[in-house]
């Protein structure tokens, strides 16, 4: 079972879904000449900043040592211009002199001679894997490359950072059978079953991490990276997930912020249901203008694809690999297209096929979304993003409460209401240790401006989420750049206007007017 909210579900294929951009921070302020630690002129950011006072010397102080990068479990190496290293980092914040883990890096430098500093990319997920990521996205950002040393990084408990495998693969392939939209008792035993045997799962295989793997701990390990690396303030780049870790920074942080920007902005005022039903609103927004696309009236499109969920449900589709596609995985084929409007073609044959009483494109759909490969081998960002947001979520809506809940679901979205419902109560489902809070504090009175993108069609993060992240972090913080368009994220979606802003602020530290609508 993954949950919805991930930008990286589409950027495995190399940027294959135009729609989620990089960049970087600003500040919107003049930070005057320095000297980077390679000695060539930039920017003060590349200055190093005093190292805070509760830290060892040992952690700030510590050199990076940059080794050319090897191939990772979902990439092959990455070429010369790339190098990578490992920070090291507490493993409890509150004891920073004790154990220390290793966080995977990977960096290029900058190509021309006026750098600006170091631009810190974190792609989403949670549970996203930048040192895999960052080599294909850097190929297409070559100006801000210029400007920039172009950074990422595996967070805590993803990837090649401590990463989390909670299950094998023969396991998840067989969880795939578990319909996760219980329609009795016996499968709703299976269900809560299933989430209660793979937190099991990570608690046996995490240990002690499993504790310490928050979006706040990343974000204390993102401010000891930007004093290692050398800069005075952090210029981050953040997509999806990834702008609720630049707003968790920016309050602890306010004074370190640089040049900032967030793109396709998760809604940061919202609990555990109401972010459920965000998505729900969300997915069923993006279907309807799908369905437009096609010449369809969305209302009866919608009952038309709903009604196909429940005959799948009632009898799975044969594949020629003889793989069933379920309910569940068909819902999965179904949402993954409508991360990027380029895909929308293949969403279309999918379902033309699955009326046909063919499931093997939506199943090929859902095991690209699941990072499920030829030889049956899956991907572990699933088991990061959901050990992450376990440890972040304090709620845990029980069944009960979940059941009252649907009705208000379904009206929502006949298609991903359900689905989504039962996901508040089933997600960290029995999980071993506590959440942390029911909505992040992202308030950053006193940081430089922040710039927020959202898109009007964003499934995965409702574009209002933009709105409330500029309140939340506070008049004269938060500036919104509303694109009027389709799929997850706006920066390098296809609009000039966007990307001519979002450049605009990362090289020259132009600050859009807030409100600003690209059309």
């Amino acid at each position: 079972m993954l949950r919805v909210v991930r930008w990286t579900a589409t950027v495995a294929a190399a940027l294959l879904v135009a729609g989620c951009g990089g960049g970087s921070p600003t500040g919107g302020r003049d930070e005057g000449k320095g000297t980077d630690p390679a000695g060539r002129n930039g920017p003060a950011s590349a200055t190093a900043a005093p190292a805070r006072p509760d830290l060892p010397s040992s952690l700030t102080s510590r050199r990076l040592e940059w080794r050319r990068c090897g191939a990772t479990e979902d990439s092959a190496a990455p070429g010369d211009a790339w190098r990578c290293a490992t920070l090291r980092v507490p493993l409890d914040w509150s004891k920073p002199g004790g154990t220390t883990i290793g966080v995977a890096l990977i960096r290029a430098r900058a190509t021309g001679d006026d750098r600006i500093g170091s631009l810190l990319f974190n792609f989403g997920g949670p549970g996203g894997s930048g040192v895999s990521t960052m080599p294909y996205y850097g190929a297409i950002v070559p100006a801000l490359r210029e400007r920039y040393d172009l950074v990422s990084f595996d967070p805590r408990g993803v990837g090649a950072s401590e990463g989390v495998r909670c299950r094998g693969d023969r396991d998840i392939e067989a969880a795939e059978g578990v319909d996760a939209t219980p329609d009795g008792p016996a499968e709703e035993k299976a269900y809560f079953r299933d989430a209660a045997d793979f937190a099991e799962g990570c608690r046996r295989a995490a240990g002690r991490l499993l504790a310490h793997v928050s979006t706040t701990d990343t974000a204390r390990d993102m401010d000891l990276l930007r004093q290692v690396l050398g800069d005075r303030t952090m210029h981050y780049f953040g997509i999806s997930y990834g702008t609720e870790l630049g707003g968790v920074y920016a309050h602890l942080f306010p004074e370190r912020v640089g040049r900032m920007i967030l793109d396709a902005v998760v809604d940061p005022t919202a609990d555990t249901v109401g972010h459920a039903k965000n998505q729900a609103r969300g997915f069923q927004r993006a279907l309807e203008d799908y369905l437009r696309s096609t010449g369809q009236d969305p209302e009866q499109g919608t009952r038309k694809i709903a009604a196909l969920l429940e005959r799948i449900d009632s009898r799975p589709l044969p594949t020629a690999s003889g793989r069933k596609l379920t309910q569940t995985l068909a819902l999965t084929g179904i949402i993954l297209p409508l991360y990027s409007e380029s895909r929308w073609p293949r969403l279309t044959s999918a379902l033309k096929s699955a009326e046909q009483g063919h499931g093997a494109k939506l199943l090929a759909l859902a095991d690209q979304y699941n990072e499920r490969g030829p030889s049956g081998r899956y991907g572990t960002r699933g088991h990061a993003q959901r050990a992450i947001s376990c440890l972040d979520d304090k709620q845990r809506p029980t069944a009960a409460r979940t059941k009252r809940l649907l009705p208000e679901f379904e009206r929502i979205s006949p298609v991903f209401g359900d689905y989504l419902g039962w996901d508040t109560a089933g997600w960290c489902h029995d999980w071993p240790v506590a959440g942390q809070f029911d909505t992040p504090g992202v308030s950053a009175p006193g940081a430089a401006p922040i710039l927020l993108v959202g898109n009007t069609g964003d499934p995965a993060t409702p574009y209002e989420g933009a709105r409330r992240m500029a309140d939340e972090l506070g008049r004269g913080v938060g500036v919104e750049l509303t694109w009027k368009g389709e799929g997850h994220g706006a920066y390098g979606n296809g609009s000039d206007c966007v990307d001519s802003a979002v450049n605009a602020y990362l090289l020259d530290g132009t600050v859009p007017k807030d409100g600003t609508v690209c059309s």
